[in-house]
């Protein structure tokens, strides 16, 4: 009789045994295939079949150089305001700083001294004749765009000093300047710009030395290649 319950209580065991197996086994299908599923949606969500487009970084348009040329107004201590020309390139080293070389020309008036006394000049007209020229560094500050027209054109305003040399009266006087600008992108590769400008040097033409300031406010048109 004692031998028969432990038969019994042996098969029951097995059968037991067997169910919590297929049990564990369905479950951890289900749990895969419920993985299988997310992965797939997440697939399909974070990974779009995009095809990656090839750059050649060589056939990028740097346009790193700029020429132009200007028009304004020059005022020149004790000689009156004249219009003045120049021109002007320059080489951007980086999106913020930039090389510039400048030629410029102006000419003299009469001064208030030779206009109320009614005496000789006191230059004669070759003399009259002011050119300039100068290297000066540029900083770019405050990048940004305008709209008009439902058109978005590039702009920066810049800060740039420089020094050079200034002919006239039959002398050369060394010359600092400093100013601002502001530079609006018709293109990319075309930009108008507005500029004012102080040039300093000190001259003795009345006996004594003495150092001007000449104001210059400059409108020019840039070509970027």
């Amino acid at each position: 009789m004692e031998n028969r319950f432990q038969h019994i209580f042996l098969i029951a065991a097995l059968l037991g045994g067997f169910a919590a197996s297929a049990l564990a086994q369905d479950e951890s299908e289900q749990q895969t295939n419920s993985d299988s599923e997310g992965e797939t949606v997440l697939d399909a969500v974070i990974n779009p079949d995009i095809e990656r487009r090839r750059i050649d970084e060589s056939k990028i348009d740097t346009e790193d150089f700029e020429f132009g040329f200007y028009g304004g107004v020059m005022s020149i201590e004790d000689f009156g305001t004249n219009n003045s020309y120049g021109l002007r390139m320059a080489y951007h080293i980086t999106e913020d700083w930039f090389f510039e070389p400048t030629i410029g020309f102006s000419e003299l008036n009469e001064t208030s001294y030779e206009l109320l006394s009614g005496g000789s000049d006191l230059l004669i007209d070759d003399e009259r004749q002011l050119y300039y020229y100068n290297l000066s560094i540029g900083f770019n500050i405050l990048p940004g765009e305008v709209f008009f027209a439902n058109r978005a054109y590039n702009t920066s305003y810049y800060f740039i000093v420089g020094a050079g040399n200034t002919s006239f009266a039959g002398d050369e006087y060394v010359t600092y300047n400093f100013g601002a600008g502001f530079r609006f992108y018709t293109t990319d590769w075309i930009a108008v710009r507005f500029d004012v400008r102080n040039h300093l040097f000190t001259h003795n033409l009345f006996g004594d030395d003495r150092s001007v300031q000449n104001l210059e406010a400059q409108v020019g048109l840039s070509l970027f290649f």
